[in-house]
């Protein structure tokens, strides 16, 4: 009878339920954010060459399996993470937004995502991505000069300034807080990350900007 009844209250449990299909999806989505982000952490501070599959999947809290299915590999992580960059820069750089507000939301983006522009500053240092990224990127850096050069003809910027130049001011000027963060605290007296540094900067920085307009002055 005891067993009858052990029985019983291990069957009263009943078997475990299966995931629903938009449970488990909901499972690989995280499971995938959570790689993306482990492996901006670990190019960031590694480099491509020096990031390792074992360090990210460490970082991740999962199996090396599962990067190799999502991504296929190391490649595959950088690759996506070179395609939600560019995502996310094309809502920075919508086509009507006045330029000064690209450089707050450029300025912005570096500062709560660190981690792109150190994985551009590897780049820098020779650290190649492989030359399939290499190649989007230059599409990319193509891209942002027609859009440059796009806001010249509508009259929004002085043609006097070579497109090339202000991208690169622009660039320069949005990743300044993440390459220079010592300058910024000896200049600043702050952190590069803190609401004082971006009261600072980001106003004059976008008054810059607004110098560059066609037949215009900074006010």
């Amino acid at each position: 009878m005891a067993c009858q009844a052990q029985n019983a209250s291990r069957g009263g449990a009943g078997p475990r339920r299966s995931p629903a299909p938009a449970e488990r999806k909901r499972d690989a989505e995280r499971t995938r954010e959570r790689i993306l982000e482990a492996a901006a952490a670990e190019f960031a501070a590694k480099g491509f060459a020096g990031a390792r599959v074992a360090g990210i999947a460490e970082r991740a809290g999962v199996n090396q399996q599962l990067i190799s299915y999502y991504f296929g590999g190391k490649q595959g992580l950088y690759g996506e993470l070179g395609e939600r960059w560019r995502a996310a820069e094309g809502s920075l750089a919508a086509p009507d937004l006045p330029l000064d507000e690209v450089v707050a939301g450029y300025f912005d983006a570096g500062v709560a995502h660190p981690e792109w522009a150190r994985m551009l500053l590897w780049q820098a240092l020779g650290d190649s991505p492989g030359d399939e990224r290499e190649t989007a990127q230059r599409m990319e850096i193509g891209a942002d000069l027609a859009d440059v050069r796009r806001r010249q003809q509508a009259g929004e910027l002085a043609s006097e300034f070579p497109a090339e130049f202000i991208l690169l001011v622009l660039w320069a000027a949005a990743m300044a807080p993440v390459a220079l963060p010592q300058v910024v605290r000896g200049g600043y007296g702050c952190e590069p990350g803190s609401p004082e540094f971006r009261a600072r900067y980001l106003p004059p920085l976008q008054r810059l900007f607004r110098a560059t307009r066609a037949g215009g002055a900074a006010r």
